[in-house]
């Protein structure tokens, strides 16, 4: 049984648009899409990469409450003016996205770390580590 497989069977509530889990929401307003997430597993855990170009790093929040993350974000596009400069009309533009997903028990809550570079927040979930894998060994008969 592959690890996906694995993760699918012990945390089906994981993400829903992916094979092996269910993600609890997702919204995007004044926006056509909400980003696009790729999730890696590996040996330690799992990291949670969401393609959003041209946001800063400050418009991000990540907020884990229970066994619930959610990643958000909020931009307002400033359109500049002029002193003296009248117009009839002029509208905001604000974007925001929120993401909530439920995380399976064998993630290290205390330990997930997030960055941000060239368009790409990276949340990184580390397994705690009873649910690592643990190397094959010899058992001995007595």
């Amino acid at each position: 049984m592959n690890s996906i497989a694995r993760f699918h069977n012990h945390a089906p509530s994981f993400f829903s648009n992916f094979p092996f889990g269910r993600e609890v929401s997702s919204a995007w307003t004044n926006g056509t899409a909400t980003p696009s997430v790729n999730v890696v597993e590996h040996e330690n855990g799992f990291r949670i990469d969401v393609a959003a170009p041209g946001l800063p790093k400050e418009a991000f929040a990540l907020n884990l409450d229970q066994h619930t993350l959610t990643i958000s974000a909020v931009q307002e596009d400033k359109k500049e003016t002029t002193d003296g400069e009248n117009y009839t009309r002029r509208e905001f533009s604000y974007s925001s996205f929120k993401r909530s997903f439920t995380l399976p028990d064998t993630i290290d809550s205390d330990n997930i770390q997030a960055s941000y570079k060239d368009g790409i927040l990276s949340v990184d979930l580390p397994k705690r580590e009873e649910a690592k894998p643990k190397a094959a060994r010899q058992i001995a008969i007595n």
